[in-house]
């Protein structure tokens, strides 16, 4: 930017915290969201909240409930955060909550919704630690922790938690998902009883209330007005079916496995996936599960192939990032006679392209849910994406069957929560969507409202609405006018923004209000005027659910249907092991290196202590091929073994295969697997049979005269003696190099000694019968695997007979291949073609 950095400033009349500074430096480094709030350092009540939704809906709570003066912090961690950043971030807010000491004691609330895809227990990991870190401070404080949160192994994390509390003696109190989101905040600020809400863990919650219900007093029935026609014509996002079909755009497995689970569970006849669109491979297939069984799902690489092939597809799930979106939605829009919805589901598109996708996609007749959306689900018949979360949460809220309630919200996890409430205090969702945060949606609330309000299987309407933005306006009028003409329950969040001291943005783009109609507060005062049914507070916004909900059935313009049984999917393998459900023997052993945590490992040992211990080569060897730490004068020697067998010359087998393979035009791969082929008892592979051959002999302690004298018997070749040109008068400097540093360096050098015994015997009868450089290889190599500590006898004989040594030589003189190789590549040498003066040609009588 010509501008250059720019740093923007705190909230306007205050200077910026320096654990404020330090959150949002995280923030940068990250691709989860961290923010953090100082609203009263000294205050008694802190959150920890994970979603941009809930942590306004915490906030909210704690204020209507009379407590916002003693609220300390706004902020948020979402997007599945490491372990690390979680860690520094319940650091951090410990770090505060602790500088100042009140009499009562503090609260610290640990909530969130139900989430779609972060793994709760991986986030737990890094909050539990930093609680462990600082229980002493915890308890000197009289800290009291109450942790509210379900979504992808809640379960698991849960229990990590409740074992935390147990080890440190900390008063932790945990719920799930049995308890609507904000239960914990009246029950942490003592205004509930602990009885109606039992924990996570305690058997007896199924069989207590999950909410203290309001008595029912007699009222009139809520009125209903039936629709007799469906204006879905007049509707850019469509009604989805059990019929719809869409294309997934990006390789986003987890996600469309998820939908098809879905599919599943609803009893659809085909997936509601079609094809995937992945423009930076060529066409190919990718396996899904379908129940038990397994299907094929193409990857098409055209957008228009993948259109043409599916002429069923109404619906796009466009999961292209922030960067590219822009241009992959309009190549979509070009195929508006076919696509007539699009979810787009990046964050931080620039609002100038999303203005210009919505005028587009008006122009052309296409829905657009998004931007920054989970996506929608529609039970019985569709899900977008990773809405609805985990297969536990879709039976929990009962979105496998279509119930008479009809919402829509901004916040994707938030929708959750929804679909958890609606379904607790009704006989469930019709439909649920997320228009996404940003302050300029594709599709806005009122779009949905009257869709929903002109379908006449939805009896009842829910918004969850927000501070910022006067959308909630037009809600308004058309109830007024009579355009909405079925019960709504609402509510819109942000209502605590009044108490803030200064200027806050709420989790969502377009939640800040710039004047006093875009409050929550005025908002929902707008609505409760308008016809709308309006709770006290969030905490209540179930039980308002519940009461217009049974005033329908009461009047008997609702009549649930019978409860079906829940569906039963198949657990995905990998999730169920994590669970601890089921165990299979492993189809591969490996000892020698993981890769599965923060940092590659040989041998147990993380690959950053390889290089600060300066292991080198030969350490890096002795840790995958011996599983040892070899001392130094043994790696060095392994590494002597690298460079002396690096290469000699281009005449030999090996290296002459590698020379016409590169002449050939053949790639470097194939070259050197020519060359390497060569290897054998005749070339290089001679030092397993050389070690095996000295060290039997050395230890069934025959002389050198008697072992020559056996060998020459046998009719057998002594393995590692003899030399075309070399003699003890003309030795060769490799054998004496190698010699001398197991002579000077190693415990005990008995192999070789022998070896040099019998030497001296060959040597009487011809000149060049002498110790090779492979036959002095492989005895040093014996004495040094046994005498220098790190294995016994037995271990060091298993590892030359398991081919070690012939290994050595492979990784050796595959150095010196690929520079044959590069060698004939940089001189351009051309195809080869032996002459025909070095070949006999034999008659064929002979």
């Amino acid at each position: 930017s010509q501008w250059g950095h720019l740093d923007f400033p705190a909230p306007f009349g205050r200077k910026e915290f320096p654990e404020e500074a330090y959150i949002r430096e995280l923030d940068s480094k990250t691709g989860a969201s961290l923010k953090l709030t100082i609203l009263n350092h000294t205050g008694r009540v802190w959150t920890m909240v994970a979603g941009g939704g809930a942590s306004v809906v915490y906030a909210d709570t704690i204020s209507d409930l009379g407590y916002g003066h003693e609220l300390a912090n706004y902020g948020e961690y979402s997007g599945a955060p490491s372990t690390e950043h979680t860690y520094e971030y319940a650091k951090t807010l410990i770090e505060l909550m602790t500088r100042d000491r009140d009499p009562r004691g503090k609260i610290f609330i640990i909530g969130g919704g139900i989430a779609n895809f972060t793994d709760v227990a991986a986030t737990f990991t890094g909050l539990i630690e930093a609680i462990k870190s600082f229980q002493d401070v915890l308890k000197a404080h009289n800290i009291q922790i109450w942790v509210r949160r379900a979504g992808p192994n809640y379960q698991e994390g849960l229990q990590m938690m409740r074992e935390a509390a147990n080890e440190t003696g900390l008063s932790i109190r945990i719920y799930g998902p049995e308890t609507s989101i904000t239960a914990v905040v009246p029950l942490a600020l003592g205004l509930a009883n602990i009885e109606d809400f039992p924990e996570f863990d305690d058997e007896s919650h199924n069989a207590k209330p999950a909410a203290k219900q309001p008595v029912q007093s007699k009222k009139a029935p809520v009125p209903f007005t039936p629709q007799v026609a469906d204006h879905e014509a007049d509707h850019k996002v469509e009604n989805f079916s059990a019929s719809t079909r869409c294309v997934v755009y990006g390789l986003q497995h987890r996600a469309v496995q998820g939908m098809l689970d879905f599919d599943y569970m609803c009893k659809r006849e085909k997936p509601s996936v079609a094809a995937m669109i992945f423009p930076f491979s060529s066409n190919h297939y990718i396996k899904f599960y379908w129940g038990t069984d397994e299907v094929l799902v193409p990857v098409f690489q055209k957008m228009e192939e993948a259109f043409t092939k599916h002429p069923d597809v109404t619906v796009v799930v466009n999961f292209a990032s922030f960067r590219s979106v822009f241009t992959s939605v309009n190549e979509i829009l070009t195929y508006s006679d076919q696509i007539k919805t699009i979810a787009i589901i990046a964050e931080g598109v620039p609002e100038s392209q999303t203005r210009l996708l919505n005028k587009a996609a008006h122009d052309k007749g296409v829905g657009i849910i998004g931007p920054a959306t989970v996506g929608g689900i529609k039970p019985g018949c569709f899900r977008i994406g990773n809405t609805g979360g985990m297969l536990d949460n879709i039976v929990l809220s009962k979105l496998y069957r279509p119930g008479s309630v009809a919402y829509v919200s901004k916040s994707g996890g938030m929708s959750n929560e929804l679909n958890n409430i609606i379904s607790r205090n009704s006989d469930g969702v019709y439909e649920g969507l997320a228009i996404g945060g940003d302050r300029y949606p594709g599709s806005r609330f009122i779009d949905h409202l009257l869709r929903y309000n002109d379908n006449p299987q939805v009896h009842m309407l829910v918004l969850l609405g927000e501070v910022g933005g006067i959308d909630e306006y037009e809600i308004c009028e058309a109830m007024k006018s009579g355009r909405i003409k079925k019960p709504l329950v609402a509510w819109c969040i942000g209502t605590s923004a009044s108490i803030f001291p200064f200027e806050v943005q709420f989790g969502h783009a377009g939640a800040l209000a710039r004047g006093d109609m875009e409050t929550a507060k005025a908002k929902n005062k707008a609505l409760a005027e308008a016809g709308a049914h309006v709770p006290k507070n969030f905490f209540e916004f179930g039980n308002k659910i519940k009461e217009v909900y049974d005033g329908l059935v009461e009047s008997g313009s609702l009549v649930p249907g019978p409860e079906v049984e829940a569906p039963k999917v198949p657990m995905d393998y990998t999730w169920a092991k994590r669970l601890g459900l089921v165990r299979k023997p492993a189809n591969f052993i490996s000892s020698i290196s993981d890769d599965r945590g923060d940092e590659l490992q040989y041998s147990g040992m993380p690959i950053s202590e390889v290089f600060e211990k300066d292991l080198g080569v030969g350490g890096v060897v002795s840790l995958l091929w011996f599983r040892r730490q070899l001392p130094p004068y043994a790696t060095k020697f392994v590494e002597m073994i690298l460079m002396v067998t690096g290469d000699h010359g281009p005449a030999v087998s090996g290296a002459h295969n590698t020379i016409v393979c590169a002449r050939a035009g053949k790639d470097l791969v194939s070259s050197l697997t020519s060359g390497l082929l060569t290897i054998g008892p005749r070339f290089g592979g001679a030092l397993d049979d050389a070690a095996t051959m000295f060290a039997e002999a050395s230890d069934e302690g025959k002389d050198a005269e008697q072992f020559v004298k056996d060998m020459r018997h046998a009719n057998k070749l002594i393995m590692g003696i003899g030399h075309r040109i070399k003699s003890l008068s003309n030795p060769d400097k490799r054998v004496e190099i190698i010699k001398k540093y197991a002579l000077e360096n190693f415990n005990d050098n008995t192999v070789l000694k022998f070896a040099l015994a019998v030497e001296q015997v060959t040597t009487r009868k011809k000149a060049n019968l002498i110790l090779n450089v492979d036959g002095c290889i492989a005895v040093c190599f014996v004495d040094m695997l046994r005498s220098c500590g790190a294995f016994s006898k037995e271990e060091a004989d298993e590892l030359v007979q398991n081919g070690c040594l012939n290994g050595l030589f492979v990784l050796g003189r595959s150095i010196g291949f690929i520079g044959h190789y590069l060698d004939q590549k940089r001189l351009k040498q051309g195809l080869y073609r032996h002459p025909w003066d070095d070949i006999s040609y034999l008659s064929s009588d002979l």
